[in-house]
């Protein structure tokens, strides 16, 4: 199996504690992030919770909540539903035109709208269901659900326009998994659309309400390719629909057309990278710890580019050999960043709750894990789409040692 697959789905099991296609979950797998595997089956913490469960005695009434934002702003929320008439499901032809359905997180005004859930109860049942929770762990769809967001729904946007920054999670996993960056980010004056990928994780709940599973999960053929060309013309799609007019979104004229970026986790960076080489009008692009899938060569990727992974796989001679690659082809402004005790999820709000229901996470503090995703990516896309300069990209920093700058 490769890396991404097991990766992005043990952000599942947090989130169920989530887990579902990250690659280090609760019970962290020990398989290097870069090295591939003989079958993309995901193996999540919570895969494992059985035996965790009785070895750790996770708590009985797990209750999640995420950190707050820290930025001038609240974070609202829509979901929104968009169907791509043009192309049916790559994953289930047999379903359909394409459907996606897409989390709006913006600058809201403090004090307004309700607490947003973390996902819907069929999500929460998916999540749990595919990461073999077992009911002693006290996790349940209802808990999960109500994982503690800092999202509010219906709240009054900021006036103004803001860049828009696309987030697509890891193989397997749901979008909701990276909605500490996302609640963070709007924050700080972006627009944010978490994408999921229908039919490709533990299930996205549709505009007609159905929930469909991962059909690709198990598929021991799956090119990986193309996953993330999939995943940029969804983005591509989700892009279109942003920017012309306001049918798919009441709020889209917040958006900046000319300022969009994209990070990704996992398949998700890889992904990111996909979408720049296909799509010119993301112009900033962020992998958090993501084999790429494929390789850019040189002249394809002329963009600024981040890339900030965990130490032990993505240094020069870690296992990931595709970050060198990569490296040698990027053309814009670029980093290389590490995270001492990260493993693959530090970079998801999966290690957090996986720590909040009991169950073993990495040397990296969870919370830690999440104040430098957010900070470094922040900083990255202020950079690069506010064109507003920021000291934690210039070298290592001692507010954040375990931050290593590679290149």
């Amino acid at each position: 199996m490769k890396r991404n697959h097991r990766i992005n789905a043990v952000a599942m099991l947090a989130l169920a504690a989530l887990v579902t296609g990250t690659g280090a979950g609760f019970a962290a797998t020990t398989t290097p992030s870069a090295t591939p595997s003989a079958t993309p089956v995901a193996t999540h913490a919570f895969d494992a919770a059985p035996a965790t469960a009785t070895a750790t005695a996770p708590t009985r009434s797990f209750q999640g909540a995420l950190p707050a934002p820290t930025g001038p702003y609240a974070a609202g929320e829509d979901v929104i539903h968009l169907t791509d008439a043009s192309r049916p499901d790559p994953w289930v032809p047999s379903s359909g035109p394409r459907q996606l359905t897409v989390t709006m997180v913006y600058p809201a005004v403090p004090g307004t709208g309700t607490p947003a859930p973390y996902m819907t109860l069929a999500e929460a049942v998916g999540h749990i269901q595919r990461a073999k929770i077992p009911a002693s762990s006290g996790i349940t769809p209802q808990n999960v659900s109500s994982v503690t967001t800092h999202a509010f729904d219906g709240a009054r946007p900021q006036h103004g326009k803001h860049p828009l920054v696309v987030l697509s999670p890891g193989f397997g996993d749901p979008r909701m998994v990276l909605t500490s960056l996302a609640t963070e980010l709007a924050s700080q004056g972006y627009v944010v659309a978490l994408v999921g990928d229908t039919n490709g994780d533990s299930g996205e709940t549709l505009a007609d309400g159905r929930t469909p599973p991962c059909a690709i999960c198990d598929d021991p053929n799956l090119d990986m390719d193309t996953v993330t060309a999939g995943r940029a013309l969804d983005v591509s799609f989700v892009i279109d629909q942003l920017t012309h007019g306001n049918t798919a979104w009441p709020l889209a004229h917040l958006i900046d057309k000319h300022e969009i970026g994209m990070a990704g986790h996992s398949i998700g960076g890889a992904a990111a990278a996909a979408t720049m080489i296909a799509d010119p009008r993301v112009r900033a692009g962020v992998n958090m710890d993501g084999k790429f899938y494929p390789v850019p060569v040189p002249g394809q990727i002329n963009r600024p580019f981040l890339m900030l992974g965990e130490t032990d796989t993505h240094v020069a001679d870690g296992f990931d050999t595709t970050w060198g690659q990569t490296w040698a082809a990027l053309g814009g402004y670029k980093k290389w960043l590490t995270v001492t005790g990260a493993n693959h999820p530090s970079f998801t709000d999966v290690d957090l709750l996986e720590e909040q229901a009991g169950f073993p996470t990495p040397a990296l503090d969870p919370e830690r894990g999440i104040v430098i995703t957010r900070e470094y990516v922040t900083a990255f896309f202020d950079r690069t789409l506010k064109g507003i300069h920021s000291p934690l990209l210039d070298g290592p920093s001692p507010d954040n040692p375990e931050v290593l700058f590679q290149y």
